[in-house]
């Protein structure tokens, strides 16, 4: 296949950062974490991971550019040593300013004119300091297209139905051939598909668990002229775009919470990969395709609407009578 590869770099790096994850957030998290400018948290495990994931792509194909959401001017003092503790346990016998220039080189700003890598390290960030879900999401663009995509979602169970069962999905699509699951830590992957549901009145949201990040109030009136009766599923991160791949929920909705909101790229390319090869359909409000060529911003998107495929027009439909043409 033409991205085996690639796959097979990608996912170990998910893996291997997945693993940083995981022991940040079995350790003491106080003084772990910041707040940024924008007033968001970000931790030692968003660093830590951009690093991880930057080697290992620039180790495999150092001519390939790396756009992340992390700048290594917002990493202090205070986390700086803890970053390059954890990365040096994951991959021992680097020094400290190659740590620090993985990190640095991700900063990338096109998404159209070549093949690129898109990164969020930690992608749910309050949700990995709840002990809730996160994602580490890494996707390969190439043209604007995206034709590989990675989550990795540490905490997530493999039965949402069986939440002390085994956890840790990692999904996997490329373009053209499909979406498949595995645990981390076993190689054996399955393959996923949306749910059959039909009928709006049977489906499951699933939408974030901030209010800040999608409007809750906007979904629960599109829920009720659908005569979903279901309470959503509220999960943090990408990890949405996996249960609807797999068929947990038939809808994820991401609606603006407020005027002039503009969604990332590095939120959204992985998981829209997946359940687009899982067979679901993801566009925006308005129904009109994500368009990954413009840059860090999905600047000519409004909102974000995945779904089975089979309820998707019904959904826009709802959509508009509450929204409008927004």
């Amino acid at each position: 296949m033409r991205y085996d590869d690639e796959r097979r770099v990608a996912v170990d790096a998910v893996i291997r950062a997945s693993q940083l994850c995981r022991a940040v957030r079995a350790g003491e998290l106080s003084g772990a974490s910041i707040e940024k400018q924008d007033k968001s948290p970000v931790t030692v495990a968003d660093f830590g991971t951009q690093a991880v994931i930057s080697l290992a792509l620039q180790q495999a194909y150092p001519n390939d550019p790396v756009m992340a959401e992390e700048r290594l001017s917002d990493l202090p003092s205070l986390l700086r040593d803890k970053v390059l503790q954890h990365v040096a346990i994951i991959l021992p016998g680097l020094g400290n300013g190659e740590v620090l220039a993985a990190i640095d080189r991700c900063d990338y700003n096109e998404s159209g004119k070549e093949r690129a890598w898109i990164l969020d390290p930690v992608d749910g960030t309050k949700g990995f300091l709840r002990g809730d879900q996160y994602a580490i999401a890494l996707a390969l663009i190439e043209n604007g297209e995206v034709v590989l995509g990675i989550l990795g979602c540490p905490n997530l169970p493999l039965d949402i139905k069986q939440p002390e069962g085994p956890r840790g999905c990692l999904f996997i699509a490329v373009k053209g051939e499909g979406a498949v699951m595995r645990l981390m830590d076993d190689p054996l992957e399955q393959e996923i598909a949306v749910s059959d549901v039909t009928d709006p009145e049977r489906a499951s949201f699933c939408e974030s668990y901030e209010s800040t990040h999608s409007s809750h109030s906007d979904s629960a009136r599109i829920a009720q002229i659908l005569n979903v009766v279901v309470p959503p599923i509220r999960i943090d991160s990408q990890c949405k775009y996996g249960i609807v791949a797999r068929g947990d929920a038939s809808i994820y909705l991401r609606l603006p919470s407020k005027p002039g909101y503009e969604e990332k790229i590095w939120d959204h390319a992985a998981g829209w990969l997946i359940v687009k090869e899982a067979g679901g359909t993801v566009t925006d409000s308005l129904g009109r395709p994500l368009d990954f060529s413009t840059g860090r911003l999905l600047s000519k998107n409004k909102g974000i609407v995945a779904s089975n495929g089979m309820i998707h027009s019904a959904v826009l439909s709802a959509i508009r009578e509450v929204l409008g043409s927004m």
